[in-house]
């Protein structure tokens, strides 16, 4: 295993101060409690925003904490829940008067200390909604969720509810605008390599030079099934063809088209992706209105790839373009 760190124990801690370090205007740490927060003052009435989950991940949560998406996030081990009491501080510490929406990716450590964290916050009377993420069509359950995995549509709800706060949504409305985005937003990954955690030290799964695994999570768990190494096209249509049968996408369709890295692949390689991509939504009569390239939800070191669509419509889209200003996203400002 060859990584860039310290000591295993401090990679978290000392991760989140180096981001916090890198971005002085946008973040604030809470160390002890692994939270990155915003640096600006609470501003009264807005409705906050808070999400987390394990690290490994990055920029995925603390990358998108700033104006226009997240007002907190909470970091647990590499691939590992935060605590309900990491939630629970994060919720309180940005709570502004007009309560606080968590947005939830469906693995089960997740959901649990989420689900208790808001019940404290709601008995020391803090108005707590919570979404749900799950939009991978890979598989219904799998080694960490009951039902599906939440993943890279994770980005754009965090962007486009974030987007609903800032211009002075209710909590109320902002729940339901993240709502509108899980339900109209299918995703799904492969890998070409497995991940190494720090702390294991050797890969996570073995996929041997000439395979490629079909459906995996963002943990490195597996997907639908193992073949033979194929060209982008071919991979292209093995991830698209599950999401636009699900939903189902139709023709004349609009949708944001989003092709993550996993970690260890190159921009060239994902730019090569979504040529695919376009290709094969414009035979299909899908316009792609809105697009994101490049790594936002990753799996450490994981070679490989996941393409997400969101179905779009005028406010979608103008909660979208709406300014934005975070560690790893940042137009209109």
């Amino acid at each position: 295993m060859k990584k860039l760190l310290n000591r295993v124990e401090d990679l978290v801690p000392e991760a989140i101060s180096g981001m916090v370090a890198a971005h002085p205007d946008l973040l604030r740490a809470d160390l002890p409690l692994k939270l990155i927060l915003r640096r600006e003052p609470r501003r009264p009435g807005k409705v906050a925003i808070v999400s987390g989950g394990g690290s490994g991940h990055e920029p995925l949560h603390g990358g998108y904490v700033g104006v226009g998406m997240l007002d907190a996030a909470c970091a647990g081990e590499v691939f590992t829940a935060p605590v309900p009491d990491q939630f629970l501080a994060a919720t309180s510490a940005v709570d502004a008067g007009a309560g606080v929406l968590h947005i939830v990716k469906n693995y089960t450590g997740d959901v649990l200390n989420f689900e208790m964290a808001a019940e404290l916050a709601q008995a020391a009377g803090i108005t707590v909604e919570s979404v749900l993420i799950n939009d991978d069509v890979a598989v219904r359950d799998s080694l960490y969720t009951s039902g599906r995995r939440g993943v890279g549509l994770t980005v754009l709800a965090e962007k486009i509810a974030g987007a609903a706060a800032e211009r002075g949504d209710t909590l109320e409305q902002v729940a339901a605008i993240c709502r509108r985005v899980n339900a109209d937003g299918r995703s799904m990954g492969m890998a070409l390599t497995s991940s190494t955690v720090p702390a294991v030290g050797k890969p996570t799964f073995d996929l041997q030079d000439d395979q490629m695994e079909i459906g995996i999570g963002i943990h490195g768990e597996p997907g639908r099934y193992r073949e033979p190494l194929a060209p982008a096209a071919q991979v292209v249509e093995r991830l698209t063809g599950p999401i636009l049968e699900d939903l189902p996408f139709q023709t004349g369709d609009r949708v944001l088209a989003f092709v993550n890295g996993m970690g260890g692949t190159p921009l060239i390689e994902l730019y090569v992706v979504f040529n695919d991509l376009a290709r094969m939504l414009e035979r299909q009569d899908i316009a792609i209105e809105r697009s994101l390239v490049g790594n936002y939800v990753t799996s450490l070191d994981m070679a490989g790839c996941s393409i997400t669509l969101l179905k779009l419509d005028d406010e979608l889209t103008a909660l979208w373009d709406a300014p934005v200003h975070t560690a790893a996203l940042r137009w209109g400002m």
